[in-house]
């Protein structure tokens, strides 16, 4: 697989899902990355590592529109910004809550760039999509459903990213931009539902496609 130049990701883009994690609206992107060595693609297994075992039951999913830019963009108009897209993907921004809250002083990027933590579909062409602000997305944990929106309720649209992020910046053809999470994550449960072993984690976002992943902890028991 050939990894992309950058993985930018986007925190917080649905009101609910800021609410359900005790969030402020933001009033611009919350911008973070993940690790490119961190992809892998449909039915690859998500690993859980040891160091996820440090401070107890932690490994969440976020199931997430990816966005794949086609060429170099730099201080791109939002008006055109849909033209730097060539494809669309279903990904899961896999998290470990308490490496991305406590453990790297404030920043996300440890938490959500352990290997195996950026699921992907191979990506579909971006005229297959004529409306990326109108597309279910659907996570299933072991059958039962966790997340259920709408790209139509992003606080930031696709467009608005895309022209955001280049700004002062080039993001270089292939990179992947992550869009945010539904409401529905297991850190916001009651009891929180974090992966474990054996699960299987479904995201289905029509028009794209299914990103299915098995979950394995060689050190579960």
């Amino acid at each position: 697989m050939n990894l992309p130049p950058a993985i930018f990701c986007i925190g917080r883009n649905y009101a609910a899902h800021a609410a359900e994690m005790k969030a402020d609206l933001p009033s611009a992107p919350t911008v973070f990355m993940k690790n490119p060595a961190s992809i892998i693609g449909p039915d690859d297994d998500i690993v859980i590592p040891p160091i996820c075992h440090e401070h107890g039951p932690q490994v969440d999913f976020e199931g997430e529109l990816a966005v794949i830019i086609g060429r170099d963009a730099k201080d791109v108009l939002e008006h055109e910004a849909i033209d730097f897209v060539s494809g669309w993907a279903v990904a899961n921004d896999v998290s470990a809550r308490w490496w991305q809250k406590k453990g790297s002083g404030g920043q996300w990027i440890r938490g959500k760039s352990f290997d195996t933590f950026c699921p992907m579909t191979p990506a579909v062409s971006a005229a297959d999509i004529q409306d990326p602000q109108a597309l279910v997305i659907t996570t299933t944990v072991s059958g039962e459903v966790m997340q259920e929106g709408s790209t139509a309720d992003m606080i930031f649209s696709v467009a608005g990213l895309i022209a955001e992020l280049s700004r002062g910046l080039t993001l270089q053809a292939g990179t992947v931009i992550l869009t945010g999470t539904p409401s529905g994550v297991g850190a916001a449960r009651t009891p929180p539902r974090f992966l474990e072993d054996g699960d299987i984690v479904e995201i289905a976002i029509e028009g794209i496609g299914a990103l299915r992943n098995t979950v394995r902890d060689p050190h579960a028991g």
